[in-house]
């Protein structure tokens, strides 16, 4: 029997021993075995936070954020390879949809929170505080990434999603991560590790992975270690208690299963759109992944008067849920984890019947589609408990598997009651139309629940539903369900991070977080700051500007351009009794003539206004005060460009407008879009290609692909007709689906891939060649280069067709031809 492999200090390594067998919750068969023997939990540890972890810790959260979204598109490549395990843990194709893709796009989420972050390793938060008088010692917080290792002991329900929604969070936050997947489903987690390690994109050590058994793996955390558990209360108890994480303090999170409830509201009474889809949600929370979700509903708590219609209602509802192989199309609801689950399942429900009775379910009577008894299958069983109040167990037994317990409430304060009595939750919902009811139950009932959905017929399609957790929204809840929380946006990446309180001048303080503070020392520059591109510009870099008088005229022309007629700048005869003494200036004639005086009027890489974040007003100005302005960068931000536009960045812009005896009377922080550098490719200028021309000989030898010189010269002598008008009887062969996105491509400074092939080339064959020899094939390609340069000085607004990037205009020729012959040119080291 094959066994599954570890991935620990930087290689696939089998545990000693037979391990534990893992089976096939369809047929029963054992897949593999599983083992941690011989294992050095210590080392493994130690290489993370060194191996990895100083990598991580050195990138930037935009580096971070476009690593992980490489990942996530390798992986979602390659996604189908992971159904075919996953039907072997008993999921169907919707809940590995849930487990492979739902983590595949966790990554893509917390990807995206890059743009969040500053372009630097470490976060900045909140504002700046004033410690002085004077201005001249302040407070910040900063958030570093903490020098540790996470350590992720995930539950045996999501093998996936459980592993990429924490990895994601501490990729992000530049802490690398060992992964002790529950045993019993560890070889799906395997298959997805081992192409993520294939895949190379990770540094060597942002990913450890220990399958079987793990019992020493706390032995050896430190404090500067983040320790993460998913899975049954009780376990999580006993690890948090683990004398190494109360000696070491190490952070401790933990997700567990809870007895989550739903709430069907008094005004949702059968025929309306409320009532059924409350049933249509509960039948799903009970039969995806077989019940087998930390965020399941187990408490479905109904107005009193309406029990028998909920219990008809679900029962004809699960009466349609078909079970068996999952991999089979006409199959809703799998198999159990395995026969052990079922035994646990089965034991629960026992102790839950004490009080309560089954009314839909038979353990006993099953009717499978494409499997047998050596399966963990199981029938969905629903509960009813008519006196909630005073039998307890079914607020405190969790069955983990289709088994849910109806109850019933008189009025919204008895429904809040017995939501509380599950003594915390990971998620709660209430299924109402009626806005007073949602908010009655939201505001008293948020305290014992980690997350509430208000479901109704208004958001009913767009809704993610009861038991899905968001990465965006916190995952966690009080009480019973753990006390932790995970994912939820920045939150999440800050648990891995070590927040720290620094004092300093604002001077100081400008340099340690990459914000300008004010009252910094100004950094006086040698031109104009939009004249820098987006890598020279640096915070505390200012301009004063000139002066500016403000006359009646410019008042009263603003209010006549604009409409504003506000007694102040119109009304002088309005002012007794108010705060204006004169007539004064709307206060964004001063904003825009603010930026009159500190814009620079030239193209250069400023491309375009990108908004305004703040602005105040401190004191008025009047006609005839004069007024200057000092422009300072207060911030970049890294940004991603996906249009047809070159890459760029944000700079945000500091702009302090004074008066005359030099007293502040304005402060706004505007954000302007700044290209980088190109300094990727050579510019093709008639130099540069005589220069390439004289170094190709015959002799000339390609370091990638199979042209020879006088083919790639007749490639691109091709080219340039097609760019020139003279070929244009072609279609293009780029997909609709995805021209805009190649064509946008052009802008961007990334090199063709090497050995990429051109549509009408045949893929590993030579074409004839046409000139007799490199001479000659030199001499037409550059009478082709003065015909296309010919063609748009002569037709400036003409638009062609290409037959991979679509219809290109004049610039976007110049892209086209700056990226493909500085491609060929150095794909013969001529270049």
């Amino acid at each position: 029997m094959s066994k599954l492999q570890n991935y620990v200090n930087g290689h696939w390594t089998e545990g000693k021993g037979e391990g534990v067998p893992l089976f096939d919750s369809i047929t029963g068969e054992i897949i593999a075995n599983a083992s941690t023997e011989g294992l050095n939990f210590e080392e493994i540890l130690h290489y993370g936070r060194t191996k990895g972890g100083e990598k991580l810790r050195k990138m930037t959260f935009q580096e971070r954020g476009n690593m992980i979204k490489s990942l996530a598109m390798y992986l979602t490549k390659r996604k189908e390879q992971f159904y075919e395990l996953s039907y072997r843990t008993g999921a169907t194709r919707v809940d590995s949809w849930i487990d492979i893709e739902g983590g595949f796009g966790n990554l893509f989420a917390n990807a995206s929170l890059r743009k969040l972050f500053p372009n630097q390793s470490y976060h900045v938060e909140g504002d700046a505080i004033d410690l002085s008088k004077g201005g001249r010692f302040m407070a910040h917080h900063i958030l570093v990434p903490k020098t540790g290792v996470a350590v992720h002991i995930n539950a045996f329900n999501f093998p996936v999603w459980g592993m990429l929604e924490k990895c994601a969070v501490n990729w992000m936050a530049g802490m690398p991560a060992v992964v002790k997947p529950a045993t019993s489903t560890s070889y799906l987690t395997e298959a997805v590790v081992r192409e993520i390690i294939a895949s190379n994109i990770l540094p060597e050590g942002a990913l450890q992975l220990i399958c079987g058994s793990a019992n020493t793996l706390l032995d050896t955390v430190e404090s500067q270690d983040v320790v993460t558990f998913t899975g049954s209360a009780s376990t999580g108890r006993l690890l948090k208690s683990h004398t190494r994480i109360i000696n070491e303090s190490v952070p401790f999170n933990m997700e567990a299963d809870s007895l989550n409830s739903s709430i069907l509201g008094e005004d949702a009474v059968p025929g309306t759109p409320e009532f059924d889809l409350f049933i249509s949600q509960a039948r799903s929370e009970i039969t995806v992944k077989c019940g087998q979700k930390c965020t399941a509903i187990r408490r479905m708590i109904v107005p009193e008067k309406l029990m028998d219609d909920v219990q008809i209602a679900l029962g004809k509802a699960l009466d349609k849920v078909t079970i068996g192989d999952p991999r089979l199309k006409e199959v809703r609801m799998g198999a159990l984890v395995s026969k052990d689950q079922v035994n646990e399942v089965k034991a629960r429900v026992l102790e839950i019947t004490k009080t309560a009775s089954i009314v839909y379910g038979d353990f006993d009577k099953l009717n499978l589609i494409g499997a047998d008894s050596k399966g963990a299958f199981i029938s969905p069983m629903l509960l009813r408990e008519d006196k909630p109040f005073q039998n307890i167990l079914s607020h405190e037994t969790e069955a983990f598997g289709p088994v849910a317990t109806i109850m019933p409430y008189k009025n919204i304060a008895e429904a809040i009651e017995l939501a509380k009595m599950g003594k915390g939750s990971l998620v709660s919902s209430i299924v109402t139309n009626s806005d007073e009811i949602a908010k009655e139950y939201v505001v008293n009932a948020a305290s014992h629940h980690g997350r509430i959905l208000v479901l109704n017929r208004e958001n009913a399609k767009q809704s993610t539903g009861h038991g899905s957790p968001l990465p965006q929204l916190v995952h966690g809840g009080p009480g019973r369900a753990g006390g932790g929380e995970e994912m939820g946006g920045i939150r999440g990446i800050k648990h891995y991070m070590q927040r720290c309180a620094i004092q300093g001048s604002p001077t100081t303080l400008t340099e340690i977080t990459g914000i300008y503070q004010p009252n910094s020392a100004y950094k006086e520059i040698t031109q104009h700051p939009f004249q820098y591109h987006w890598e020279d510009i640096q915070p505390g870099m200012s301009l004063r500007t000139h002066n500016r008088t403000v006359t009646d005229t410019d008042i009263i022309n603003f209010a006549n351009i604009t409409w504003d007629h506000f007694y102040a700048h119109t009304d002088i005869t309005s002012l007794d009794g108010s705060i204006f003494k004169k007539r004064t200036a709307h206060g964004y004639f001063i904003l825009a003539a603010a930026a009159g005086l500190f814009v620079y009027p030239n193209k250069g890489p400023v491309a375009a206004n990108y908004g305004l974040e703040e602005c105040r007003f401190l004191r008025p100005i009047y006609h005839n005060d004069t007024v200057y302005v000092r422009l300072t960068c207060k911030q970049k931000v890294d940004r991603d460009v996906a249009s047809a536009e070159h890459p760029s960045g944000i700079v945000k812009w500091f702009v302090e407008v004074f008066d005359t005896e030099n007293e502040l009377v304005a402060v706004a922080t505007i954000l302007t879009m700044v290209e980088k550098k190109q300094e990727v490719f050579v510019e093709m200028t008639d130099y540069k290609i005589a220069e390439c021309l004289n170094k190709l000989t015959e002799n000339s030898e390609s370091k990638w692909g199979i042209l020879t010189a006088q083919h790639m010269l007749e490639h691109l002598e091709y080219t340039y007709k097609i760019m020139s008008g003279q070929i244009q009887d072609f279609e293009i062969t780029t997909p609709e689906t995805i021209l805009e996105k190649v064509h946008h491509s052009l802008y961007n400074y990334d090199k063709f891939p090497k050995g990429s092939s051109f549509p009408t080339m045949k893929k590993g064959e030579l074409e004839n060649l046409i000139h007799p020899d490199l001479a000659t094939a030199k001499e037409k390609f550059l009478e082709a280069r003065e015909a296309y340069k010919t063609f748009f000085k002569e037709n400036p607004e003409a638009i062609l067709k290409n037959l991979v990037f679509g219809e290109l205009n004049k610039y976007e020729s110049y892209l086209l031809e700056r990226k493909h012959v500085n491609h060929h040119f150095e794909q013969f080291d001529v270049l």
